[in-house]
């Protein structure tokens, strides 16, 4: 019969997801997590096969705490910009958690659609959101989507890095800026696509 682990996979992860907010991704040895466990590394190999899988469920509960974290609620700021404003401060507040999320390389990642499935739920939401709220088809409300995360992803990375830091107010008007343009440019190809042929420059 196996030994009975000596902590569950939840106490692990958790020990984990604090050790990668602290020191980011590179912190994440089996060595430092058994300290902050207060044992040896042994016990952390009766629960995982190995740091790849444990270091799965990191980024999984990583995903999760944003995810809560851009659920938050911030008044009447709309769905869509709540969660870029959200994503921004994230990286302000967590910036071990967002680097683990959103700046390990994708080897595998040619497309947008790649980056796009290891959002979860958040870009749906942000998606339909912008359908909804603001008269677009499925096809231009992506387009929005992509090209102000893109942006929203620039700002989020130099607060991260430590490179730049912003006040809310300044990331709210940032972000209503990149929106209100990408908006914009996606009611004008409606209106070109509407106009006469001989009308398009």
């Amino acid at each position: 019969m196996p030994p009975k682990p000596k902590f569950t996979r939840e106490e692990i992860v958790e020990k984990a997801l604090e050790l990668v907010a602290q020191g980011g991704e590179e912190a994440l040895t089996a060595r430092d997590l058994g300290q902050r466990l207060g044992s040896s590394a042994r016990p952390i190999f009766t629960v995982f096969k190995n740091m790849e899988e444990l270091q799965g469920e990191v980024r999984h509960a990583a995903m999760r705490r944003f995810e809560a974290y851009a659920g938050r609620e911030m008044g009447e700021t709309p769905p869509f910009k709540r969660v870029g404003m959200q994503m921004v401060l994230f990286a302000l507040e967590q910036p071990g958690l967002y680097q683990l999320l959103f700046l390990r390389e994708n080897r595998g990642a040619v497309r947008f659609d790649d980056v796009l499935s290891e959002l979860g739920e958040t870009a749906e939401v942000c998606i339909q959101a912008i359908c909804r709220d603001y008269g677009l088809s499925r096809e231009k409300a992506r387009g929005v989507f992509e090209n102000v995360w893109i942006y929203t992803f620039g700002v989020g990375t130099l607060c991260a890095r430590g490179m730049c830091r912003f006040s809310q107010e300044e990331v709210e008007k940032m972000l209503s800026t990149a929106f209100r343009a990408m908006l914009l440019l996606a009611h004008a190809d409606d209106a070109a696509e509407d106009a006469s042929p001989e009308l398009i420059p």
